[in-house]
């Protein structure tokens, strides 16, 4: 069996510190950072998604954790075809991404020039990481819009040879890629180019549901653990993601999870219900299952 990473999808939410999950003493960034990684070898960076992360910051993560901490982190918002605010572009570029009347723009509507700035910004912005040997897979993470296509799958792979020798993971939200009839050629598509598959728990019989397949497609497998809270199609991430694991739940998941270690060198388990406490508990109490730190 492979080594099994688990943590959570941020150790900076709000509503976390709020909980009392950190100590009195763990009262900046830094120390809260340094905490949670004494608690978890793997964590996820969320905000890359919605602004490009700093070299600056980046190195300070790496500085502040042991070796053989990993970063996943996602890849910003414009380079998986979401609509992305032009504020959160660096000022070099906001100009020429502009629309008239508009605060977002999408990759199709900015020109290429811009997008590989972008990329190149975001890239060396990861270095830090990358030096330090703490950097894992850059998530891929496409839209509801974004369905199985032979455009589809050639952007994927330019994205995996731009960021090449960096390793990404690719997470779908669009249910064409995982029905009965494409589960097999997306899985194939992805293992031909060396490309993890990003397994998902997450409420079903909703427009970006994506059923609960674990297959590894690469030497790094890769689960996230979304939830099933009710209100999965609120506005507010705190409601949407806002969903605690039980014993009983994680005592099922255990076994699929070291199943699916068996496929691969590497397999991440990310918990992204963190909201409060809830990731971070059941992170824990998922690794004690699993018997791994």
């Amino acid at each position: 069996m492979g080594d099994i990473l688990v943590g959570t999808a941020s150790w900076t939410d709000r509503t976390l510190i709020a909980s009392g999950w950190y100590p009195p003493e763990a009262d900046n960034p830094a120390k809260r950072l340094r905490f949670y990684a004494g608690k978890f070898p793997l964590v996820e960076v969320d905000a890359s998604y919605y602004a490009l992360p700093s070299e600056q910051t980046a190195k300070a993560w790496a500085d502040r954790t042991p070796a053989g901490f990993t970063f996943n982190v996602k890849a910003f918002s414009l380079f998986t075809q979401h609509p992305t605010r032009i504020a959160a572009l660096p000022t070099e570029l906001r100009e020429a991404a502009q629309q008239p009347g508009k605060d977002t723009v999408y990759l199709r509507q900015v020109d290429p020039e811009v997008a590989e700035r972008a990329w190149q910004i975001f890239l060396d912005a990861l270095e830090p990481l990358r030096q330090a040997g703490k950097l894992g897979a850059i998530l891929l993470q496409f839209p509801q819009w974004f369905p199985i296509s032979r455009a589809s799958k050639a952007y994927i792979v330019s994205c995996a040879e731009r960021v090449a020798p960096r390793k990404v993971c690719v997470e779908f939200r669009n249910r064409t890629w995982m029905t009965p009839d494409n589960q097999r050629e997306t899985l194939q598509f992805l293992a031909d180019h060396d490309l993890p598959y990003v397994s998902v728990d997450m409420p079903q019989g909703y427009p970006t549901s994506i059923p609960p397949v674990l297959a590894a497609t690469s030497d790094l497998a890769v689960l996230r653990l979304h939830g099933h809270s009710d209100n999965w199609q609120s506005k507010d991430i705190h409601e949407k993601f806002g969903y605690r694991y039980s014993q009983e739940e994680l005592t099922e998941w255990a076994p699929k999870v070291a199943e699916l270690a068996h496929a691969a060198q590497t397999t991440h388990v990310l918990f992204n219900n963190c909201y409060s406490d809830y990731a971070q508990v059941n992170a824990r109490q998922l690794a004690d299952l699993l018997g791994v730190d």
